[in-house]
């Protein structure tokens, strides 16, 4: 399976917006009309090129007590009766810059008009590139960081094969929505602590239009990334498949750096260092720090009881002794902020961590008796 088809499926279970680049012909269209009828689901094409602003933004219609509405089109209220399916925006890069901006809010808010699309909708885009395109634009930067970018070929290798035996559409996989958030929890720690350590890659808008118009990071698309990291380990996608959906989210050079530095990060299990938090060891480099408490604070909020709640400050408190005070006072502010009922923290831990307590201002909230 070409990475590039396996990711668009991974994308759309996640419900993550995807915009294909290809030249003209190279089945962009297809694959997503075959993709929407091999699950089966609901598939809405709507060319962007054709359209004006007010066919997303939609059309103001003035109520007999003189309010006004906007109506959503036809093609949208069939997506909130299906309850699932795609909508497909053809043609997106020659759209004119008044329908790219009218497209910002249908992308990133799933809203048209005044109708707001099921969570069961998935966004699916095409584009020529600007030198391949009649009338083309670059994407605007706004709408592009929107999406996860995928680079759509075909070879003639493949393009024999479907021509003989016929094109496999690309697979859904189906996707628990608690073993997306329980990954999305484990994976979080890695990405955070990685753009902790490159803060220069948490936004770095390209200063060229035609690059600014693809994949670029930005704490939109990382977040995007987490989802998109946890949805393929969830379903059990290769490492190109992977690499085609950060690139496609963040852009080539971030995620290829962000996945060479995790492949070098060796971290302790969460869950052992919460069954016996004495065995936990710091790391000595602040990045590797950063992602062990972080792992270890996102796995006591995935499934947070107060033994689990009240065993993370046991590390905690080493990680004070280690000298990691200002990572580990982020830590202190999520378990606080997460505070169950009935979760205390050891008071041998709770005395020598006070200083640093008193010193966030969050002492007075964790002497508080625990259902306060």
């Amino acid at each position: 399976m070409n990475p590039q088809r396996s990711a668009l499926g991974v994308a759309v279970a996640a419900r993550i917006p995807v915009l294909l680049w290809g030249g003209p012909g190279v089945g962009k269209s297809s694959a997503v009309a075959e993709m929407a009828a091999a699950v089966p689901m609901s598939c809405e094409t709507v060319i962007a090129s054709i359209r004006e602003p007010s066919d997303f933004a939609g059309l103001p219609v003035v109520a007999t007590d003189g309010t006004v509405r906007f109506a959503a089109p036809s093609w949208a209220q069939r997506l909130v009766e299906a309850g699932r399916g795609v909508l497909f925006l053809d043609e997106i890069s020659t759209a004119p810059p008044a329908v790219q901006a009218a497209l910002l809010r249908v992308v990133l808010e799933r809203t048209v008009g005044d109708l707001t699309l099921p969570d069961g909708v998935s966004i699916v885009a095409a584009a020529n590139p600007p030198d391949q395109a009649a009338d083309g634009w670059d994407l605007a930067a706004p709408l592009a960081n929107r999406f996860c970018h995928l680079e759509w070929t075909l070879d003639a290798r493949g393009w024999a094969d479907g021509s003989l035996a016929g094109f496999d559409p690309v697979p859904v996989p189906t996707l628990d929505p608690t073993d997306l958030a329980e990954r999305a929890a484990t994976v979080r720690p890695a990405i955070t602590a990685f753009v902790m350590s490159r803060p220069a890659l948490l936004h770095a808008v390209p200063t060229e239009e035609a690059a600014a118009g693809r994949a670029w990071p930005s704490p939109r698309t990382w977040t995007m990334a987490i989802t998109l990291l946890a949805a393929a380990e969830t379903s059990g996608a290769d490492k190109a498949t992977t690499a085609a959906l950060l690139s496609g989210a963040v852009g080539p050079g971030p995620a290829r750096e962000f996945l060479a530095w995790r492949d070098d990060l060796t971290l302790q299990d969460p869950e052992a260092v919460l069954a016996d938090p004495t065995s936990f060891v710091v790391p000595a480099r602040g990045d590797r720090a950063w992602a062990a408490f972080a792992a270890l604070t996102g796995a006591v909020v995935a499934n947070n009881t107060p033994a689990r709640w009240s065993s993370a400050w046991t590390a905690i408190a080493a990680g004070i002794r280690s000298g990691h005070a200002d990572i580990t006072a982020a830590a202190i502010r999520t378990l606080v902020k997460n505070r169950p009922v009935g979760g205390m923290p050891p008071a041998a831990v709770l005395r020598e961590i006070t200083p640093l307590l008193r010193e966030a201002g969050l002492l007075d909230r964790l002497t508080l008796t625990p259902d306060r």
